[in-house]
């Protein structure tokens, strides 16, 4: 088997497994990944997770062009602006995750920094996410808002719609996204409760010791 025919293979496994887990649903999320020639493979327009064919992926050359499989998702400007301006990303997911969007729509979510400091495994995955305002979906201005963050950011939270996590392969990017879920759905267990979060001192340990890309 082809190291492409692999990937594509490894991204449809991650794709379902995150459809069975209801991490997203009937046919929204879209998936990425980069090519050994420096193409990308991903998941089709109007797909399910649940049901991706690794012959059907929309394939995109070196340069952009589509060259083959089915039409690509019309999140597209999403996963090019992450890939445009963060050289190390190698994969990208964007899921409608339930627990992250429901946290979107709260009036008092921090811009900046969208997921409060409850655990370090967020940071550690993550970093700072920052929460986007609402854009149709499609909308190319998504991607110009990504390209905005200069490369700074390995997550975004779209407001009202879902969260989009870069990371150096597949495995990286889903690892995150999950983790970035199971945060937003502390974050809403907790709301009103008054957790005891980490402390800066605590993030900033966090940070140090695992080398986490911190904006600010």
């Amino acid at each position: 088997m082809s190291a492409e025919a692999r990937l594509r293979e490894t991204l449809c496994d991650f794709a379902a497994s995150l459809f069975a887990r209801g991490l997203t649903h009937g046919s929204t999320g879209n998936i990425s990944a980069r090519t050994e020639d420096g193409g990308l493979i991903v998941s089709p327009t109007g797909t399910s997770f649940g049901r991706l064919d690794p012959a059907r992926l929309a394939r995109f050359d070196a340069a952009g062009q589509h060259i083959g499989g089915d039409k690509p998702t019309k999140e597209m400007p999403l996963h090019s602006a992450f890939y445009e301006t963060r050289g190390t990303a190698g994969a990208v997911v964007h899921l409608h995750s339930s627990h992250s969007v429901a946290l979107s729509m709260m009036p008092d979510v921090d811009p900046d920094d969208f997921l409060p400091p409850l655990t370090p495994y967020a940071l550690m995955k993550l970093g700072r996410v920052k929460l986007l305002p609402f854009f149709l979906p499609g909308d190319a201005a998504m991607g110009d808002a990504v390209r905005g963050l200069a490369g700074k950011r390995t997550a975004v939270m779209l407001a009202n719609h879902g969260p989009v996590v870069a990371g150096k392969d597949l495995e990286a990017a889903v690892t995150a996204v999950e983790e970035l879920e199971e945060t937003a759905k502390l974050a809403l267990l907790t709301r009103g409760l008054s957790p005891r979060m980490l402390t800066a001192d605590q993030v900033r340990a966090v940070v140090t010791t695992f080398d986490v890309e911190w904006d600010g």
